[in-house]
């Protein structure tokens, strides 16, 4: 089929189980939590002595299905198609690529739409609460199944650069390098700010029911409307100005959505609850305002050497929700530790979103650093 064309094609989602009753996940918060199921995928082939391993983490509502397709009928390919694949940035003929799905996703992994083993019920807000370092912990276990000692890099944006750079505050000596792309140390108080407003959307909703509502309604309008204020975060002011204008439909004098900016951002509430959890959407976004890299460093980085890791910072000129100048932050914090750190802006018109549409910039760079690992 030529949708197969450049890309890995039909791909299966995996589930990874483990931290059985005797051995459960201790969380930050020091609850624990088992078992946990790790949902993930793979594209191309591990070498024979394991060099060759990058891992790819997403953002707040990604999943494990970043390239190829589920099915023959799948209408879209994975969320970053555009970077993985033969020949592209993410190589598949050169290198192993692990997608993982993060804790407290509802795409396969454990999280609040999970059974509960000790209830039978969807676990909704008795899940405990977790963070980008627990996400991480997971995920290393996942790596650990593999057999991989070090992984060639970790690679993600948004909320995955966010696990990056716990990867490398983490475990330091179990990767070779790491590129956080559109990503900040920690939230901005206005970030914090947009955050909680999407989730008092959801938990103001009345069929939120206090997140119990798996054998009922879905709290669809809260969760629709944290989605259409996120996606504003998402884009540039000059990419909706290409996009909408002032542009009008039709019809005048009435508070229904008329301007095309407002039907767009009501399309993209209502697609978003077909696919998303609401509870998911609540626990996701309070860790990423959890996370901390300083407190990250002083909690579990001190004293580490660095000095063997190389780090490639990317950030979008037109992304005002991690603005460039928090990616220089992170250039600092880093080159602090003793790493070998390489930054660059790249301009483009897309804001946030531009990680994952306007890629050929980042492409470039991507293979550069990889090249320059080999």
């Amino acid at each position: 089929m030529d949708k197969f064309k450049n890309s890995v094609g039909l791909v299966e989602t995996k589930y990874f189980v483990f931290a059985d009753k005797e051995d459960k996940l201790i969380l930050a918060s020091g609850q624990k939590l088992g078992p946990v199921t790790l949902a993930y995928e793979t594209y191309g082939k591990l070498n024979s002595d394991k060099s060759n391993a990058i891992l790819v983490v997403h953002a707040l509502s990604g999943g494990a299905h970043a390239a190829g397709y589920n099915s023959e009928n799948d209408k879209k390919p994975g969320w970053w198609e555009n970077m993985i694949g033969p020949g592209k940035a993410l190589d598949t003929d050169k290198y192993f690529i692990i997608s993982s799905n993060i804790l407290g996703s509802c795409y396969g992994s454990s999280g609040p739409t999970e059974i509960n083993p000790e209830t039978g019920k969807p676990y909704g807000i008795n899940f405990p609460i977790v963070t980008v370092r627990d996400m991480v912990e997971a995920q290393r276990h996942l790596v650990d199944y593999f057999g991989i000692d070090k992984l060639l890099t970790v690679i993600g944006g948004s909320l995955g650069g966010m696990q990056v750079l716990q990867w490398l505050i983490s475990y330091n000596d179990r990767i070779r390098s790491i590129i956080p792309i559109a990503t900040s140390s920690k939230l901005s108080p206005q970030a914090i700010a947009f955050d909680e407003v999407g989730r008092q959307s959801i938990m103001s909703d009345p069929n939120w029911n206090r997140g119990d509502y798996y054998d009922g309604t879905q709290p669809k309008t809260g969760l629709s409307i944290a989605r259409m204020i996120g996606h504003i975060t998402y884009l540039s002011d000059e990419i909706m100005q290409e996009k909408f204008g002032r542009r009008r439909r039709e019809g005048r004098f009435t508070f229904n959505p008329d301007f095309e900016v407002e039907t767009y951002l009501h399309y993209q509430g209502s697609v978003f609850v077909e696919r998303f959890d609401a509870n998911s959407y609540i626990y996701i976004s309070k860790a990423m305002d959890y996370f901390d890299l300083e407190e990250e460093i002083l909690e579990v980085g001190k004293g580490k050497d660095y000095s063997g890791n190389k780090v490639l910072i990317l950030s979008f000129s037109s992304d005002w929700l991690f603005p460039t100048y928090q990616g220089k932050e992170i250039v600092k914090k880093l080159m602090a530790l003793g790493c070998k750190v390489s930054f660059s802006e790249i301009i483009s018109s897309h804001g946030h979103d531009s990680f994952l549409v306007d890629v050929e910039q980042q492409s470039l760079m991507v293979k550069y650093f990889l090249q320059g690992l080999e």
